[in-house]
């Protein structure tokens, strides 16, 4: 991206946080100062009592997108604007998230290297999950992650995976986590799978509470593609912890990485492994 091209930025505030206002005329003022329109998402606008825009139009007009609140606001923004090919970057209200890592007294800064095109733009790996229902075949996108889970806490469930349509492993306890690097950091992590750099072109199988003590989290390559069947239970499917589709006995999903990334915008010192000690307190 040409540094002249950012003219125009759509921001998204996080959900049910009206206090935010007075941060967004923050916001909108820093860009106006630096000649950028800010226009802002309808939802959010009707939240802090402004004129917004619906969120489709905000794509197809803006050349960046923001996000006011914290990595939730920026997961959420990414995956609704993933077909747009729009980057995204957040700027944080509240506490340093792995993603949104602009704090407000560092937006003045920010803005004016992006005008003068000192920034970066990491490009992330995103899930594809296609999933036939009715006779239609439905595709999701998960920017960190996608999880089977059981759908009640009584059972244990049954998940046969295949790699490129060869059988690979049986998982039987609470669920399985498939993870993107970025999405490493988060569920998988607690449930003790690994960090993966998040410019990786890889993802991560990892077991939630396995039944057989010899299960372990597996890393692969991204050019392969994993079938994911529930052959006799029903199922969770829960995508980046924020949408959740029922499956039935036997239903299955295919998941690979998509055939393009997500675009986060980042100050151009960002170093992930700084991030990592400081959220994680790696060294202390």
């Amino acid at each position: 991206m040409q540094s002249s091209s950012i003219k125009k930025v759509g921001v998204v505030l996080r959900p049910s946080t009206p206090e935010l206002k007075s941060s967004f005329f923050t916001l909108e003022r820093i860009f106006k100062k630096h000649n950028i329109e800010v226009y802002i998402e309808s939802i959010s606008a009707g939240m802090i009592d402004v004129m917004g825009m619906e969120f489709e139009l905000l794509c197809k007009t803006c050349d960046v997108l923001v996000t006011l609140g914290g990595d939730g606001t920026l997961i959420s923004t990414v995956r609704r604007s993933f077909a747009y090919d729009i980057p995204v970057f957040g700027v944080y209200a509240g506490t340093l998230g792995f993603l949104a890592d602009v704090s407000m007294d560092e937006l003045d800064e920010f803005v004016e290297n992006l005008t003068t095109g000192h920034y970066r733009v990491d490009e992330r790996s995103v899930l594809e999950a296609r999933v036939n229902k009715d006779g239609q075949e439905i595709h999701m996108y998960a920017f960190n992650d996608i999880v089977l889970t059981r759908p009640s806490i009584s059972n244990m469930i049954n998940i046969e995976t295949l790699i490129d349509g060869k059988a690979f492993n049986t998982y039987y306890g609470d669920g399985v986590i498939v993870a993107t690097p970025t999405g490493s950091t988060a569920y998988n992590l607690s449930a003790g799978g690994p960090v993966l750099f998040p410019l990786t072109h890889v993802f991560t199988l990892t077991p939630i509470c396995p039944h057989s003590l010899t299960q372990r989290p597996v890393v692969l390559p991204g050019t392969f593609t994993i079938e994911m069947r529930t052959p006799k239970n029903r199922a969770l499917m829960i995508i980046d912890g924020q949408d959740m589709h029922e499956f039935e006995q036997g239903e299955s999903v295919h998941i690979r990485l998509a055939a393009k990334t997500a675009k986060l915008i980042h100050r151009e010192e960002f170093n992930y492994f700084d991030v990592l000690k400081e959220k994680l307190r790696w060294g202390e």
